[in-house]
């Protein structure tokens, strides 16, 4: 039987919970399916991504382990990214 969900007739707003994980693997070329609301790193380090609305590529220096960086991007890129086990939140 699927769980019950209290909150599933409430609109997503920038406030809400996040709904949707989804374990990243970098790529120079392929944009995330989804633009993230906010990225998780499991494991530290340099972390590369496009943000969202810019498309800029901005790398984050030294991520410490277990980090959540709320950031909005479209792609979390292979070149110079260290950081492992990253999760894209929706």
């Amino acid at each position: 039987m699927p769980a019950t969900d209290n909150f599933s007739r409430f609109q997503t707003t920038d406030i809400s919970p996040i709904t949707q994980a989804v374990l990243v693997v970098p790529s120079d070329s392929t944009d995330l399916a989804t633009v993230t609301r906010a990225i998780y790193v499991g494991n530290g380090g340099a972390v590369t991504v496009n943000m969202a609305d810019s498309g800029t590529s901005i790398t984050f220096a030294n991520v410490p382990t277990g980090t959540t960086l709320p950031i909005r991007v479209s792609r979390i890129k292979a070149t110079l990214t260290v950081a492992t086990d990253i999760i894209a939140l929706s």
